[in-house]
Formats: C-alpha cells, sequence, structure tokens
C-alpha cells in the first residue's frame, strides 16, 4: 500500500538494527543489509506509529512486500490478519477523525485480507494495484463504477458511515461500513457490480 514517494529510507546501524531483530521474517524470507530495502512513514490515524515496509529483490513471488507497524520499538508484522492492527489500535491508540477515516478504511481493507487477498477500496483506475492487463469489457465495467469513497456521517452510536467501490478477488461490489473510532469496521451490505473479471489483484504481503 501507499505506492509513492512518501517513504524515508532506513539507512546504516538503524538499518542494520532492524535486520538482526526480524530476520528471517516469519521464519523464511532472508534479510541482508546489502540487499533489502527498509523504507518508514507516518500514519495519520496513530500519533507516533509508524509504518515500516521491506523488500529484498531475493524474494519469491517477485512482487512481495512486507509491512510492519512499530510503536515504541515494538514489531506487529501486518500478515494479512486482523489482530496486529487491532492490538496497535488500543495501545497507541489509535486516533479516527472525520478528516482520516477514509485513509483509515482502505488502510484497514487493504492489509485484513480474505482467503483471495485484499479488499481494495478501488477509487479510480490509476490505482497502482488496479491489473493493468485488463481486457477491454473489464477495463469499461470498471470506469463505469468506481468512484472516490465516501465519508457520509456519523451514526447514533458515534460509528462513521462510508460507502466505496471494493475490488475482491474477481469482483467489484459497492459496499456501506460502520468504523469505529477503536478501529473496528463492519462492512454492513454490498451490492455486486460485476463478477469473473478476468484478473484479480496481486498484491502479496506474507
Amino acid at each position: 500500500m501507499y505506492q509513492d514517494n512518501n517513504w524515508v529510507p532506513v539507512e546504516g546501524e538503524e538499518l542494520a538494527g532492524f535486520l538482526d531483530q526480524v530476520n528471517p521474517i516469519g521464519g523464511k524470507y532472508r534479510v541482508s543489509p546489502a540487499t533489502t530495502r527498509v523504507e518508514y512513514r507516518m500514519l495519520p490515524f496513530y500519533d507516533q506509529v509508524a509504518m515500516i515496509r521491506v523488500k529484498d529483490p531475493s524474494w519469491t513471488p517477485a512482487n512481495l512486500f512486507i509491512y510492519y507497524l512499530t510503536d515504541q520499538g515494538n514489531l506487529y508484522w501486518l500478515n494479512g490478519t486482523s489482530p496486529p492492527i487491532h492490538e496497535v489500535n488500543a495501545k497507541a491508540p489509535v486516533k479516527i477523525t472525520d478528516d482520516n477515516v477514509l485513509e483509515y478504511l482502505k488502510f484497514f481493507c487493504f492489509f485484513v485480507r480474505g482467503e483471495e487477498g485484499p479488499f481494495l477500496i478501488a477509487e479510480n483506475m490509476d490505482d497502482p494495484y488496479i491489473p493493468k492487463n485488463i481486457d477491454a469489457r473489464t477495463r469499461s465495467v470498471m470506469e463505469g463504477t468506481i468512484h472516490p469513497a465516501t465519508y457520509e456521517s456519523r451514526n447514533e452510536k458515534g460509528f462513521f458511515m462510508c460507502d466505496a467501490v471494493v475490488y475482491y478477488s474477481n469482483a467489484l461490489f459497492t459496499a456501506n461500513f460502520a468504523v469505529q473510532p477503536g478501529g473496528m469496521i463492519e462492512m454492513l451490505n454490498d451490492d455486486p457490480i460485476a463478477a469473473d473479471l478476468s484478473v484479480r489483484i496481486d498484491a502479496p504481503i506474507a
């Protein structure tokens, strides 16, 4: 996630110390100061928690990126499950506002995965995670339906109510979300737009 230029490189002793702490990642991904690229960025819904991104050219698949959250020296591997995020949300704590709720929604749906991968909040065709090798029919369907996610209002419980187009597996659907101030997210309903698309999102993180 966050395929932009706002990452800050980790170098020197800090890089070596971090890699010593995580090597091998998950017991199988080797890292080395000579080849592994490590970067970090801050996130708008945490005061002091940073996200770390790790990449090594020796890994298979070649497009694998590994991500961590780091809070006061503690590392939480974003491995596709929700517990690491919920643990950080409780400890940090997470601070969701009207201004950052959509950013949090995109973050959560990308990193908490189903069996078929991420629940990508699809907002425009320029999203780097939307496959480029799509056929004309699929492209036409997507161009006619995807649009920026919207934050509507808070409900009577104080939950942030949001709407978005979701690209999951080989399907596209619209969904309504209730985002709780503590970071839990519930998908209230979904309406299919297109199924059996010719391509799936390929963005491994573990």
